[in-house]
């Protein structure tokens, strides 16, 4: 799985253009080939801060995801941002759940 963090630092002034710009994306982004699901965070410290993460079963859905007219859409509100995106991706070998905070939390109580 490849999981990619985008970080928006959006213009106080701009806020809302962003605010429909990601609305208009989520869900078609949420169905597109591959995708096991995309969402978007506001930052509770900074309502001009947001975050999209997005999961992707293959490196080649995420790469025709990058050449989609939809993440052109999202590059496109650079001009709106108060600094570049900031994009992470992450490639995950491995996914463990809520067992292993048990395990541990479990062991923290010997």
């Amino acid at each position: 799985m490849i999981v990619v963090r985008t970080t928006l630092n959006v213009l106080p002034e701009k806020q809302l253009e962003v605010v429909q710009t990601l609305l208009s994306l989520i869900a078609p982004v949420g169905e597109e080939h591959g995708c096991v699901s995309y969402c978007a965070f506001c930052d509770i410290n900074d309502k001009n801060r947001f975050t999209l993460l997005g999961e992707w079963e293959t490196p080649k859905d995420l790469d025709h995801h990058i050449k989609s007219y939809r993440f052109g859409v999202l590059l496109g509100t650079k001009t709106l941002l108060s600094e570049p995106p900031q994009i992470q991706i992450h490639t995950v070998s491995k996914t463990r759940g809520m067992e292993v905070v048990e395990g541990i939390r479990r062991k923290k109580r010997d």
